[in-house]
C-alpha cells in the first residue's frame, strides 16, 4: 500500500531581521508533520494561496488534509462583531482554509482538523464561535493550561457510534490551548466529545467516511509518544489510504 499524501495548512508570521526589513514566513510546527509520519503518512505543507483554482489543484493531488491549529478566526466570517476579548487574527488564512474545507469536502477527501481547525472546519458550514469561554455559561475548566505541552490536563467524555469513539473510546484526558470554542454547531454536522463543563471538543460530519474535528492537540501528545493519540492519527491515514 502507497503511503498517503497529506496537506497540512500553514500559518504566515513576520520575522524581524533589522529595525528597515523584514521577511514573510509561512509557518507550521513540526509537532503535525512529526504525527503524519510516525502514522505512515506523507506530509506537504500547503501555503496560503488566494487562488480558488489553485487551492483546488491543492487539493486534488492529496490524499486526505490535516487542519492545524493556530490564531483566532475574524467573527465577520460568522457574522459577529469583534468582541475585546478576540485575539489576534488574519483573514488571509480564514479565506484559504475554508476554501480547503469546502473543496476537500467536494472532493471526499478525509479531514482530520485540530484546534482551530475544528473551528473553521464549523464556521465554514455556518456555525458560530464563543470568541472566548468567558462568553460561555457554566464554562469553568482551565482550557488554556500551564504546563509541558504534552501532558494530559482535563477530561474529554466521547459520545457513542462515533468515529472518535471506535478510535479512542468513552473517555480520554487531553491536553488543552484553547480560548475560543464552537458555539452554534454548523447544519450536517454531530457532536461526538464534550468536556466536564460543556465544551465541544470533537465533532465529525454526518454522512462522511472520515470528516473529524477535535478542540485538543493530539499532535503535541503524539510527539510525546502518546499512543491514544497515535491511533487518532493512524485512523486517518487508513481512510486516506483508501
Amino acid at each position: 500500500m502507497k503511503k498517503p499524501i497529506i496537506g497540512i495548512n500553514s500559518s504566515r508570521v513576520i520575522k524581524h531581521e533589522t529595525a528597515y526589513s523584514h521577511s514573510v514566513i509561512e509557518s507550521l510546527s513540526n509537532d503535525y508533520v512529526e504525527s503524519i509520519i510516525k502514522a505512515g503518512g506523507i506530509p506537504v505543507i500547503l501555503p496560503i494561496l488566494n487562488d480558488e483554482e489553485s487551492i483546488r489543484r491543492q487539493i486534488e493531488l492529496l490524499d486526505g488534509v490535516l487542519l492545524s491549529g493556530g490564531i483566532d478566526i475574524n467573527p465577520l466570517v460568522y457574522n459577529e462583531e469583534p468582541s475585546p476579548k478576540l485575539g489576534y487574527i488574519f483573514p488571509d488564512r480564514d479565506t484559504f482554509d475554508i476554501l480547503i474545507v469546502k473543496i476537500a469536502c467536494e472532493l471526499n477527501k478525509p479531514i482530520l482538523a485540530i484546534c482551530r481547525g475544528q473551528q473553521i472546519l464549523n464556521v465554514a458550514f455556518g456555525g458560530t464561535l464563543y470568541q472566548d469561554l468567558s462568553d460561555m455559561e457554566g464554562s469553568y475548566i482551565k482550557h488554556q493550561q500551564q504546563t509541558k505541552d504534552g501532558a494530559a490536563t482535563h477530561t474529554i467524555d466521547i459520545t457513542p457510534n462515533s468515529i472518535l469513539h471506535s478510535i479512542l473510546g468513552n473517555s480520554i484526558v487531553t491536553n488543552s490551548f484553547h480560548h475560543q470554542a464552537i458555539k452554534v454547531l454548523a447544519p450536517g454536522f454531530k457532536v461526538t466529545a464534550y468536556s466536564k463543563d460543556n465544551v465541544i471538543e470533537g465533532i465529525e460530519k454526518c454522512d462522511e467516511n472520515f470528516v473529524v474535528g477535535v478542540q485538543f492537540h493530539p499532535e503535541i501528545m503524539t510527539v510525546y509518544n502518546d499512543t491514544n493519540m497515535l491511533k487518532l492519527f493512524e485512523a486517518f491515514i487508513n481512510a486516506s489510504s483508501n
